[in-house]
């Protein structure tokens, strides 16, 4: 980095600076703890800073440095030792969910919410990731979209594809 102009060096940060606070929320849905999702993001980051200047270059930088995120995210589910495997992030989510819903019954907002993302691990990535962001982070399609690397009218392609699937699978899995 310290080879890079200015513009490089200020154009990083200013990614990183717009980038990490959704990744680091995106990475600690998925691994379910500070450290695991730190962890991830600073390793995504790592590799995009090294990839920096190539990915100035590229029409899809945001897609291109979504895909470092995710490449990460898995390299810290599946660790190469198996005694440090760690529980689906997805049912620590539905625990965290029925905590926050005091109103609610928070046995019927528990199962509500494991149902729901026991339905969104079944879609495909893209899918999985836009409902992720848009339901689970509360992002904006275009906040997502930015994320992603897609356009807006990408991210709404994928959520009402998506919540097509969804409905024909919890429609299912009710009726069991």
């Amino acid at each position: 980095m310290s080879q890079w102009g200015p513009t490089a060096r200020l154009s990083y940060w200013a990614f990183h600076a717009d980038r990490r606070p959704a990744y680091m929320r995106f990475a600690y849905l998925h691994l379910g703890s500070d450290r695991g999702a730190e962890q991830a993001v600073d390793a995504a980051f790592d590799t995009i800073m090294g990839e920096w200047l190539r990915m100035l270059h590229m029409d899809r930088l945001d897609a291109y440095a979504w895909t470092v995120l995710k490449r990460c995210i898995v390299d810290r589910q599946h660790p190469r030792d198996p005694w440090l495997h760690r529980p689906e992030p997805m049912d620590t989510s539905a625990f965290e969910a029925a905590l926050r819903e005091a109103r609610a019954d928070r046995y019927e907002v528990l199962t509500d919410t494991i149902r729901f993302y026991s339905a969104a691990s079944r879609l495909v990535e893209r899918q999985r990731d836009a409902v992720l962001l848009r339901y689970g982070l509360r992002c904006t399609p275009g906040e997502a979209a930015a994320v992603m690397g897609v356009d807006e009218a990408t991210v709404r392609s994928h959520l009402g594809q998506a919540h097509r699937r969804l409905a024909r699978l919890l429609d299912t899995s009710a009726g069991s």
